[in-house]
């Protein structure tokens, strides 16, 4: 079997809710992830062989197939290009990464682009099913799910407060993740730490013309009594907004290609994919699943947590990273380095090559070599994905 190398991946900095990413399409916000990272690695435009775009809600401007109206909009690539719009939660772009891996580790494709795409500012959360509900057109659970699980319904919410009664984690502990979320992207942002992995997008704003390069989430001014005082998201509960990702507008890319194409392209690796897994389990508490894939990732791997220098767990909820750090033994030194979705926001679909961005870069300027990426992902899914830098 083949190697899968990535050669770069890019993000824009995220956008908070009706903020300064909201004035872009999606699609055009995508486009620029995709130009983007065509422009920096130099790979011919024409080579790309395809497109695999997550997108979670797949409606209103991200309807339509929105990963081919993205190479449509693209300054760069050829109509000829092909692409793919894909839905595994918040996995989807993560899941990219993985597919755009086994077409080149199979030897059926030789250059692949990975991406996401999430306006939340413009397809909110949800709306999707929302809309069909509210003109009558039928709901997801349908009569063999109601069968299967009677009375339930589906609540990342209801997950995240599982996992925070079933780990035995207070308020105050959540509330302490949450800003060191925040301080540790102050000091990257602050650092330049993530100047290689953004991309500018021009926007208007009410000056003018201008671009945005800084995600816009993050609270420079955060406090330990500023995050305690937001209100729970559920009665009894110990969860809130603070220690929640944020609601976010965002793309990202990651060129993955063969051990021939690098060659023939004269491209220069960032770093080789080691592992690919994604498992599933219950569906309830939903977000779990990252312990457990973990689990069998390192498995398969024949590695230990030990030997990994550094790990995205993507911020859904505070207390999934938390979990995922008590149930592996993780160094939590090593977890999230540069802050994560609590912080910088979690643009559903753009989150795995966001991340993978993330992951990398910090990689690169540590010295480090192994690092392991997972998200939590609606259904009881989840990806993990293990890199190693070349």
């Amino acid at each position: 079997m083949g190697t899968a190398y990535i050669v770069d991946a890019v993000r824009t900095a995220g956008g908070r809710r009706n903020g300064r990413l909201s004035g872009v399409h999606p699609v055009d916000l995508a486009a620029t992830a995709l130009d983007a990272l065509v422009a920096r690695t130099g790979i011919d435009p024409a080579a790309v062989e395809d497109v695999i775009m997550g997108c979670v809600s797949q409606g209103g401007q991200q309807a339509g197939q929105v990963g081919r109206n993205a190479v449509l909009a693209s300054k760069l690539l050829p109509e000829t290009t092909p692409a793919v719009t894909i839905d595994r939660q918040c996995g989807s772009s993560q899941q990219a990464i993985q597919f755009a891996a086994q077409a080149v580790m199979s030897g059926t494709q030789d250059v692949v682009i990975a991406a996401g795409i999430e306006s939340m500012s413009r397809v909110p959360m949800g709306s999707t099913g929302a809309f069909h509900l509210k003109e009558g057109l039928g709901y997801y659970k349908s009569p063999g799910l109601e069968e299967k699980y009677p009375g339930i319904l589906w609540s990342q919410f209801d997950g995240a407060e599982t996992i925070v009664k079933k780990h035995g984690f207070s308020k105050d502990q959540l509330d302490q993740f949450a800003l060191a979320s925040h301080h540790k992207a102050i000091a990257a942002t602050q650092a330049g730490a993530f100047s290689g992995e953004i991309v500018p997008v021009g926007i208007e704003t009410a000056d003018g013309p201008a671009t945005h390069t800084v995600d816009e989430g993050i609270r420079f001014d955060a406090t330990i009594e500023s995050i305690a005082g937001v209100k729970l998201m559920m009665p009894g509960g110990s969860l809130t907004a603070a220690s929640a990702s944020q609601i976010c507008d965002g793309a990202s890319a990651a060129l993955i290609v063969s051990e021939a194409a690098l060659k023939r392209y004269d491209l220069t690796p960032l770093a080789r994919i080691h592992t690919l897994t994604v498992t599933a389990g219950d569906p309830v508490i939903m977000l779990e699943e990252p312990l457990f894939a973990t689990d069998r990732a390192l498995a398969r791997a024949g590695m230990t947590i030990g030997d990994i220098d550094l790990y995205e767990v993507n911020e859904a909820f505070a207390s999934v990273p938390m979990a995922w750090l008590k149930h592996t033994g993780a160094d939590p030194e090593r977890l999230n380095v540069n802050g994560g979705a609590i912080a910088l926001g979690h643009p559903l679909g753009a989150s795995g090559t966001k991340l993978m961005a993330t992951l990398l870069y910090a990689l690169k300027a540590r010295g480090l070599k192994y690092g392991l990426q997972t998200m939590c992902e609606g259904g009881g899914v989840a990806n993990v994905t293990i890199v190693e830098m070349v």
